[in-house]
């Protein structure tokens, strides 16, 4: 008998903590969680869709693939961390998911790197593809025009603000400084390797393309 007291006890001062905890699971159903989770699940949905639905129609229903959705082992991973990232932090402390100016900047990077990376695909038509052609063909074109006069990487320009704009709207401090970190690397890699051989494809004239237009990632120069 005293031991079941003593159970009954416990666990109602158990539930009175919950209760009165201020950072409670009640945390998850507030308009701020359920605005900021469903903002990211449209920018996420919207914008794989949208590359499966350009790459087939450029490119044919036979040549798409994961790597044409940029959907990966580890974007999937990072995702799962963001996500991860946003629950712990908008159950211990939900005030920091209360920071609407940086979440409606993050909002507004989501929309521009969108346009921006659209924009390239649409602008480059068969010229654009997700894994780097190492070989010309008679579609492979220098792309100059539109978005490509001003930026000569708008893709990764694009995806670049898009994703680190996503984290921003979740207000994930971690994962923002995570993915900028990460996304300028994979790019700081890539884009000297994909200089390299559009030299190789076209010779001075990209030589002097390159040296009126910039790449469109930070600090990344070639």
């Amino acid at each position: 008998m005293s031991f079941l007291k003593h159970f009954l006890v416990d666990e109602t001062q158990f539930a009175v903590r919950i209760l009165h905890y201020p950072a409670s699971f009640s945390a998850l159903f507030r308009y701020t969680t359920c605005r900021q989770l469903s903002q990211m699940f449209v920018a996420v949905t919207f914008f794989h869709s949208s590359e499966y639905v350009l790459a087939a129609a450029i490119h044919g229903r036979a040549n798409v693939t994961l790597s044409s959705l940029l959907i990966s082992k580890q974007y999937l991973l990072a995702m799962m961390f963001s996500l991860l990232e946003y629950i712990i932090e908008v159950v211990l402390f939900p005030q920091s998911k209360e920071q609407w100016v940086i979440s409606n900047i993050g909002l507004a990077m989501v929309v521009t790197g969108e346009i921006i990376r659209k924009m390239a695909v649409i602008t480059a038509g068969k010229s654009f593809t997700h894994l780097i052609r190492t070989s010309p063909d008679e579609q492979h074109k220098l792309i100059t025009h539109g978005i490509y006069r001003i930026i000569r990487h708008p893709g990764y320009c694009g995806f670049l603000i898009w994703s680190v704009g996503t984290q921003a709207m979740l207000c994930n401090p971690i994962s923002t400084i995570a993915f900028a970190v990460v996304v300028w690397q994979f790019f700081a890699g890539r884009i000297p390797y994909e200089e390299r051989i559009l030299r190789q494809f076209f010779g001075m004239q990209y030589e002097e393309y390159a040296r009126q237009v910039v790449s469109g990632v930070p600090f990344v120069k070639w």
